[in-house]
């Protein structure tokens, strides 16, 4: 399984389509923020965000799950839920 989410250090993205993270955060379409990384947990198939959000200067992560039921298919299809700023 390969976690590359074609998102690039230090560019602004913005949620085009709303998503619901593993802690139930919801992302509406329309929240931007700068990428920083992101970190994978394997033996949990975990799969954190780093960003900072819009307006903000504190990075804050946002937790995905790889499996299927939790958010495999935002993964699976993030250039679907989520587009760079140009």
């Amino acid at each position: 399984m390969s976690h590359t989410l074609y998102l690039t250090f230090g560019k602004k993205y913005k949620v085009v389509k709303a998503f619901i993270d593993f802690d139930g955060i919801i992302h509406s379409a329309g929240e931007t923020w700068t990428f920083v990384r992101t970190d994978f947990l394997p033996y949990e198939d975990g799969l954190t965000l780093i960003v900072i959000p819009n307006n903000s200067s504190e990075e804050i992560s946002y937790r995905l799950q790889w499996r299927v039921g939790q958010q495999a298919e935002i993964i699976d299809h993030f250039k679907e839920y989520v587009e760079e700023i140009k």
